[in-house]
């Protein structure tokens, strides 16, 4: 039985695939924390740590009328955003599947009152959010697999939970040891387009209202604390100040490792900071030496 190893709240922001010396000219001469967070979150768990493959919940892959999971045996390419060319610019990325991981997700989907299609077209894009954190965290590892889960863009928190338990589920009934990233921002509304360039900094002064300010310092201590079940029980709350994607990387992930029931701490690998108003911040889940409690009728993982 394959079990979740390890999990993730990341930021992909597009200020990380910029040089050292454009970062510190964004942030009054001081690079963005974000980098050498990732940097080291690679170096004390990705190059450390006993897993196969990853999955990624992606946030800037909006599907319509279904979750679609990436189920390809390799991709391979290079990669320029259509949001900002400037600055992710023939990126190149070549990284294995798990065409089975993605079927048993879409299989596990019918239980779970949702849906999810696994694809394996060779032309289907990739997307930012995933190129990006591969690029820190997957780069030079190639042994192990990467998996991009989409959101659906008509769901809602409990679709997320949902595809989340398929997920968990898909990983319960395959041998694989499964690392989980929710790839997206906290609160996510930009500056506009003629004040943007006043708010490039890090700054938490620049976080977009101190409304949204406020709520993402709220998640990230019940994050640390590994109080996860207040984190779903004040969804509504959280959705007036707009999470990235409805913040449905988050929810998928919490929804395969167990929901409320989690309690697992969160380690903050960098500064909560800026991006042109959003709120972006890494934090890393080590599993639970018992296992994540999984939510009732899916698979529990055990130790």
């Amino acid at each position: 039985m394959g079990e979740i190893v390890g999990a993730g709240l990341l930021a992909h922001v597009p200020t990380i695939m910029l040089s050292e010396q454009a970062r510190r000219e964004l942030n009054d001469g001081e690079d963005f924390s974000l980098v050498p967070g990732l940097e080291r979150l690679r170096r004390e768990v990705f190059e450390t740590l006993d897993y196969d493959t990853v999955v990624v919940l992606d946030s800037h892959w909006a599907t319509t009328v279904e979750f679609v999971v990436t189920a390809h045996p390799r991709r391979a390419g290079l990669f320029t955003s259509e949001e900002l060319p400037r600055g992710m610019c023939r990126i190149p990325y070549d990284w294995p599947g798990d065409p089975e991981l993605a079927v048993a997700m879409a299989q596990a989907a019918p239980k779970r009152e949702t849906w999810v299609t696994a694809i394996d077209d060779p032309y289907l894009p990739v997307f930012y959010a995933t190129v990006n954190l591969w690029h820190y965290l997957g780069r030079g590892l190639p042994d192990k697999s990467w998996v991009s889960v989409s959101v659906c863009q008509t769901g809602d928190t409990e679709d997320f939970l949902r595809a989340g338990r398929a997920l968990g589920d898909a990983v319960a009934a395959v041998d694989r040891r499964v690392v989980l990233i929710a790839s997206g921002a906290l609160s996510h509304t930009f500056w506009p387009l003629r004040e943007l360039r006043s708010h490039e900094s890090a700054s938490l002064d620049s976080i977009r209202t101190p409304r949204a300010r406020e709520a993402d310092l709220e998640r990230i201590a019940w994050f640390e604390a590994g109080d996860h079940a207040r984190v779903l029980e004040t969804m509504p709350e959280f959705l007036a100040v707009k999470p990235e994607a409805k913040f449905s990387h988050y929810l998928q992930m919490i929804g395969a490792l167990g929901e409320s029931a989690v309690t697992a701490p969160g380690c903050r690998y960098g500064e909560y900071e800026n991006s042109v108003g959003t709120g972006q911040v890494h934090i890393w889940f080590d599993r639970p030496a018992a296992g994540w409690t999984a939510p009732r009728g899916s698979a529990t993982f055990v130790a």
